[in-house]
């Protein structure tokens, strides 16, 4: 068993026997109870459709339209898909079921010893270890840990609501990079993000969670990847990008609380960009160099 796998099977062990959560917090009797359920696996509707996911997660589906973004991003449950920085594992809730049987997940977090975020999305995958019990936590950070797996390995990376932290980090082009690397020749990288207008300056606006839908075309063209089509699924025109807090001001974060509630509860999640990048063939990478090199000249 890898050292990956160990932490994993350790959480899930933590979380069975009634103990303390990876995030530290005693497990609460619901939590103890854990009633298991059945979701039909490679499915992307019945993984949807899932008892395993909340209605608070559910009520976000009308702005993520997870069918529609993950069919555009050409999903099949026989694939080998990486997540980027699950978070509380919105996206991992419906993945996992589809990929579980036929296909492989693996999501790439932060060290669970020092990251709360990470301590808190492995705790949720052990309340159902009949859905989860398969995804493979990968450990990225830069620069100490930089591999999201062997390279070439993956047909699909998926990235949600990710690249202003990256951008703010400093980090965003090694991460682009990172995500072609793992990719086999045609893999895809599907990329959701909230966006900023094309003219912003991506270094500012990153700070308020929005990046211009080019800047993020740049950073996946300079990494190797070609932009094979974009997406309005995840349009929102009456988010105007300009809010107090940044786009932490619309729901779900609601960071004003109840000052002007109602209004950014009536624009919904921020406007975001859906596009589909691949990493090319080794042909078509090889002719994209040889008409590159002739440009040159």
């Amino acid at each position: 068993m890898t050292q990956r796998a160990c932490t994993f099977a350790l959480s899930l062990c933590l979380a069975a026997c009634g103990g303390a959560s990876a995030s530290g917090e005693q497990t609460t009797a619901a939590e103890e109870a854990r009633v298991p359920v059945q979701v039909e696996t490679g499915s992307l509707t019945a993984a949807i459709a899932g008892a395993h996911r909340s209605d608070e997660n559910r009520a976000r589906d009308r702005y993520r339209h997870p069918q529609e973004t993950l069919t555009f991003f050409g999903l099949e449950p026989e694939m080998n898909v990486v997540e980027m920085a699950p978070g509380g594992g919105w996206y991992t809730e419906v993945l996992a079921p589809v990929l579980r049987d036929h296909g492989h997940l693996s999501v790439a977090i932060a060290d669970p010893e020092s990251s709360e975020y990470s301590q808190r999305l492995l705790a949720r995958l052990a309340r159902n270890p009949e859905i989860f019990d398969q995804v493979e936590q990968v450990i990225f950070e830069l620069p100490e840990s930089p591999s999201l797996g062997p390279d070439g390995s993956a047909d699909m990376v998926v990235t949600f609501r990710s690249t202003h932290g990256w951008i703010n980090r400093g980090q965003a082009q090694e991460v682009y990079n990172a995500m072609f690397r793992v990719l086999r020749p045609g893999g895809v990288l599907g990329v959701v993000q909230h966006r900023a207008a094309d003219d912003a300056d991506p270094a500012e606006s990153a700070q308020t969670g929005y990046v211009p839908e080019p800047t993020v075309i740049e950073l996946a063209t300079n990494a190797g990847f070609v932009l094979e089509e974009s997406s309005e699924l995840n349009r929102n025109p009456a988010d105007d990008h300009d809010h107090p807090e940044g786009v932490w001001t619309l729901p779900p974060s609601l960071r004003l609380g109840d000052t002007d509630r109602a209004q950014y509860e009536a624009i919904g999640e921020s406007d975001r960009m859906t596009l589909r990048f691949r990493r090319p063939a080794a042909a078509a990478a090889e002719r994209a160099t040889e008409e590159a090199e002739e440009l040159i000249e």
